[in-house]
C-alpha cells in the first residue's frame, strides 16, 4: 500500500530504521483466549517517516485505540515489536517504558487531562518535573508562546476556554521535545472553528518544529490536516490517502463503514 514510503532525500535513498519515528512490525494484540478471544490488532505493519503527520481512522469497533495505545508503549502487543525514535519499546520493562513516554513521547488527549490545581506553566513543565528534570521556565513559555498563549502561564485551567486548555496540552506535549506526539480525538470536545485551530497548531508542529504527529479521529475535517489517513477494519490497515481533502477521506469512510462489520476492538 505504500505505507513504508522512502524518503526523499537529495541521494533518493530509503530512510535506515533510525529515520523511522515510529515503526509496527507483525504487531498483534489479542483480549482473552479461546472461542471468546478478541482480536484487536491482526498484523499491523507500518513505518512513519520523523516528520510527519499521521491520522489513524476506522469504523467503531476497527481497533484505532488498541493501535494508539500499541504504538505509544500503554499496552504491550501480543505479538510483534515497536519502535519509537529507533528505539525498540518491546520488552522493556515499565520502568523504562514510564521514562520513556515522560521523556521522548508528547500526549493530547479529548479531556485535555491538565491538573486544575496547578498554573498552566506548571502543567506544561510537568513531564519535566515527572522525568526528574530541572524545570525550564524559558522552554515553557517559548512552547506557551508557539500556541498563542504567551501570557497565560499564572492561570489555572479553568480560567481557560476549552480551547485555550487543549493549546495547553499541546505544549505540555511539545515542551520536551519528543520524538511522537500521539493525540487521541483532540478536537472531540471543541467546536468546529476552536477545533480547526487547535489542528492548525498540530500542523504547525509537524512543519515547523520538526515533530511528528500521529492522530485518531473520527471527524474527516481533521483527518484532512494530515499528510496521511490509515483506515483501519477489523484490526488491519486496509487503506490509506495521501494529502486528502475531507470530502475524499468522507467518502472513503463511508464505503469502509459500508463494508465491513462493526468489530468488537476498541
Amino acid at each position: 500500500m505504500g505505507l513504508r514510503k522512502k524518503r526523499h532525500d537529495k541521494q533518493g535513498a530509503a530512510a535506515s530504521s533510525g529515520d523511522w519515528a515510529v515503526e509496527l512490525r507483525g504487531v498483534r494484540r489479542q483480549y482473552g483466549r479461546g472461542g471468546g478471544a478478541v482480536h484487536a490488532l491482526r498484523g499491523i505493519e507500518l513505518a512513519l517517516p520523523r516528520g510527519t503527520f499521521t491520522a489513524v481512522m476506522g469504523p467503531s469497533g476497527s481497533g484505532k485505540s488498541t493501535f494508539l495505545q500499541c504504538a505509544a508503549g500503554l499496552d504491550r502487543p501480543t505479538d510483534g515489536t515497536v519502535a519509537l525514535g529507533g528505539t525498540t519499546i518491546t520488552g522493556m520493562s515499565e520502568n523504562r517504558l514510564t521514562e520513556l513516554r515522560r521523556t521522548r513521547l508528547g500526549f493530547v488527549f479529548q479531556a485535555f487531562n491538565l491538573l486544575p490545581s496547578l498554573t498552566v506553566e506548571q502543567n506544561v513543565l510537568l513531564p519535566m518535573r515527572l522525568a526528574g528534570q530541572r524545570p525550564d521556565k524559558r522552554r515553557a513559555a517559548e512552547v506557551l508562546a508557539q500556541v498563542g498563549l504567551g501570557d497565560k502561564g499564572r492561570r489555572r485551567p479553568g480560567e481557560l476556554s476549552g480551547g485555550q486548555q487543549q493549546r495547553v496540552a499541546i505544549a505540555r506535549a511539545l515542551v520536551t521535545r519528543p520524538d511522537v506526539i500521539f493525540a487521541d480525538e483532540p478536537t472531540g470536545a471543541l467546536d468546529t472553528t476552536t477545533a480547526a485551530e487547535v489542528l492548525g497548531l498540530l500542523r504547525s508542529a509537524v512543519d515547523h518544529m520538526g515533530a511528528t504527529v500521529v492522530m485518531v479521529t473520527h471527524d474527516p475535517a481533521a483527518a484532512a490536516h494530515a499528510d496521511r489517513v490509515l483506515f483501519l477494519a477489523d484490526g488491519l490497515i486496509v487503506d490509506h490517502l495521501e494529502r486528502a481533502g475531507a470530502d475524499r477521506i468522507a467518502d472513503r469512510m463511508r464505503t469502509l463503514t459500508a463494508r465491513t462489520p462493526v468489530g468488537v476492538a476498541a
